[in-house]
């Protein structure tokens, strides 16, 4: 009897998990089947759960057309999302590192001013931040989109935490050994906290790809478009092309599932040990 019972619990939340999964996944369906219909599919008030024809000239018709540089948008993209994952993992953890281990007075003083900067709004800081980068002259370039974004107080905050539970055992050996912070820091800290940089650089990684407002206002040229604005494109009072538009997300979510396929086991590795919610 109790084998009984426990086998259909065992069905039971197999059944669940499969009806959210399906669940979870009709935005992901909606989104290739409009992109691989017409622009009557899409409208019809008919509806059905497949087009009569699949329109697989619509990813070459995507590439093709002249107004959004579609390619050109995923490459800046992926420069931003990149440079910007790799410059915030480096200098965020290097502050999290200082601010953990190095003896400073005012080190408390720091890392809650650092907090603080958390607790104003984004747009309290925007239009400064837009006056820096004009004087500067990086309107249109990937150095306005990437350097002023390179230091989140979040991921301070998270390494800080992660830095403070991390083994002191492994970093009393590597000082008698005759190493200092930094050769401390980068031949035994980071090794042995893949996890942290793997779940931190993900949130940033996807933060710098969906990012819309900054990209929009700085990026004025259309050579410094990445995707997000390129989305925005396909429906503005003058045109609306919604199979391009949906086929264009489709394309745009391949990257961000790919960095989550690699990087998935370290991801939650990171999220259990940092106590990221």
């Amino acid at each position: 009897m109790d084998d009984a019972l426990v086998r259909a619990g065992r069905a039971l939340r197999l059944v669940l998990l499969v009806a959210l999964a399906l669940v979870f996944l009709i935005p992901f369906y909606l989104l290739l089947r409009n992109g691989l219909s017409s622009e009557q599919d899409i409208t019809s008030p008919a509806w059905t759960f497949v087009p009569a024809e699949l329109r697989w000239g619509n990813v070459r018709e995507l590439f093709a057309d002249p107004s959004v540089p579609f390619a050109r948008s995923l490459l800046n993209s992926a420069l931003i999302a990149v440079a910007t994952t790799l410059g915030t993992l480096f200098l965020a953890s290097l502050a999290g590192y200082g601010l953990a281990r190095i003896p400073y007075r005012h080190a408390n003083k720091v890392f809650y001013g650092i907090l603080g900067t958390l607790l104003v709004p984004a747009a309290v800081t925007f239009v400064p931040s837009f006056v820096l980068v004009s004087s500067l002259g990086w309107i249109s370039t990937l150095r306005g989109l990437i350097i002023p974004t390179l230091f989140p107080a979040f991921a301070c905050f998270v390494f800080r935490q992660y830095f403070l539970g991390f083994p002191r055992e492994l970093e009393d050996a590597a000082q008698v050994d005759g190493l200092g912070y930094w050769r401390t820091y980068w031949l035994v800290v980071v090794p042995n906290a893949r996890p942290v940089f793997a779940a931190v650089g993900t949130i940033v990684f996807l933060g710098a790809w969906n990012s819309f407002l900054w990209p929009l206002v700085i990026g004025q040229d259309r050579n410094a478009w990445t995707v997000q604005v390129a989305l925005s494109s396909f429906t503005t009072s003058q045109v609306i092309r919604l199979h391009e538009l949906f086929v264009a997300a489709v394309v745009s979510i391949l990257p961000l599932l790919l960095v989550f396929l690699c990087f998935q086991r370290w991801i939650v590795a990171g999220v259990e040990r940092s106590g990221i919610d």
